[in-house]
């Protein structure tokens, strides 16, 4: 046990009005050796770690008693949520650089092939729409709430191999926001960029047909400064399939001959005869007298193959990946079994800080993390981290542009559209 003896350093004057959300000071020896909520920093990590690893606070809590470390549920609480804003504040301060221009690229994956994936999930998120009067027998209106879903987008970056899989022995990116596809997409380019996707051998980005993800796509490539023709995108093989799967059943064919038209023209586009496919189709409903639900699959097909994200025998001959099955399988590991389940709701940003707590203990990322968190908050302890809250945007509006002008260049092309 070490005992230090420290002044406190209160720069900020008391105003009446309480401490705010990080205080007026703090322990400047205390600081440097990395202290922050009177927990050192491997506490911290501890229970950060139990808590994104375990399915709920509690059990991270009798788990850390069993080992010795004998805690209460709000202390818990409180350590986990703060790492989880550092981690967060950490990652606003670097979006921020790069928007400036003043992050470098790295060089993790320069000259390699890489997969950039992204996708969206569920998680119940609780919204306080009366606040508590009172307590106990005092109590003068109970607290109100709403539940609602929504859809965190993850999205992961990988290394390749020959074959088109992630390659053996290497650990991917995951990370993951509640905030919408601008938001999702920007921090996509700026993972890329921090890791040298730009200067990368060939960069596959596969999703599925969510219009929000291909409508922004341009833009990251452009924001990220990729070489033409670098980006492949690549629909997912398992949503193209299943529209085959729904138009022949728009057709009306019968069971056993939809069965055998299903497995025949998804050979077809497996090898890439995406044209073969849509001529095909198109026959049949010629014949069938145009049903009204073939139209939404059949115009899913020809959309993507337009776009070129149908070419599945030359991605193969290039080693490159057909489907989202890796961005699928971390939605289960890193949302489904922390973020969801029977009885839970989340604020949102205590979700979000969960989420980045756990993306970094599932890739094997954690130390590495943390070393960089401990860094920043090193230089400095605010916790504010989401971007878009009103003192950031005014302190930030006239030298930094606040966001990607993605969704502006939408809405003037649309009303550009509807003039016309």
């Amino acid at each position: 046990m070490l005992y230090l003896t420290t002044l406190y350093c209160g720069p900020a004057a008391r105003t009446g009005k309480g401490r705010g959300q990080e205080g007026t000071g703090l322990y400047p020896e205390l600081a440097a050796l990395g202290f922050s909520e009177g927990a050192s920093p491997a506490l911290a990590s501890l229970v950060g770690r139990q808590c994104a690893l375990l399915p709920s606070y509690e059990l991270a809590r009798q788990e850390l008693a069993s080992r010795g470390t004998r805690l209460g549920i709000k202390v818990v609480h409180r350590l986990a949520r703060t790492l989880g804003a550092q981690v967060l504040a950490t990652r606003t301060r670097d979006l921020l650089r790069w928007r400036a221009g003043a992050l470098p690229p790295g060089q993790e994956l320069a000259g390699k092939r890489v997969a950039a994936m992204i996708d969206g999930g569920r998680t119940r998120l609780r919204r306080v729409t009366r606040k508590q009067r009172g307590k106990g027998k005092a109590m003068a209106q109970k607290r109100r709430y709403k539940a609602e879903w929504r859809e965190p987008k993850l999205l992961i970056i990988f290394e390749l191999d020959e074959r088109g899989r992630m390659k053996a022995g290497t650990r991917p990116w995951i990370d993951g926001t509640f905030g919408g596809p601008d938001e999702a997409m920007e921090l996509l380019a700026l993972h890329l960029h921090r890791l040298g996707a730009a200067a990368a051998a060939v960069l596959v980005f596969v999703a599925d047909g969510a219009p929000w993800v291909w409508e922004r796509l341009a833009w990251a490539e452009r924001r990220l400064g990729v070489a033409a023709g670098k980006v492949v995108p690549v629909l997912d093989w398992c949503h193209a399939a299943h529209n085959i799967g729904l138009a022949l059943e728009a057709l009306g064919v019968e069971e056993g001959e939809r069965r055998r038209l299903f497995k025949k023209l998804r050979r077809w586009l497996r090898r890439g005869w995406c044209g073969l496919v849509v001529s095909e189709l198109e026959g049949l409903g010629e014949a069938r007298g145009w049903p009204k639900a073939l139209e939404q699959p059949l115009a899913y097909l020809i959309k993507h193959m337009k776009a070129g994200h149908l070419r599945y025998g030359e991605f193969r001959r290039k080693g490159l990946p057909l489907g989202s099955g890796a961005v699928e399988s971390a939605m289960r590991r890193v949302i489904n079994l922390r973020l969801k389940g029977p009885g839970l709701m989340w604020l949102e940003g205590n979700a979000e800080a969960a989420l980045v707590l756990r993306a970094a203990a599932v890739t094997g990322r954690w130390e590495e993390t943390l070393a960089r968190v401990r860094e920043e908050v090193g230089k400095d302890r605010r916790l504010a981290w989401d971007w878009k809250s009103p003192d950031m945007v005014a302190e930030l509006r006239a030298k930094i542009p606040i966001g990607p002008p993605v969704a502006q260049e939408a809405a003037g092309q649309q009303d550009r559209g509807e003039a016309a």
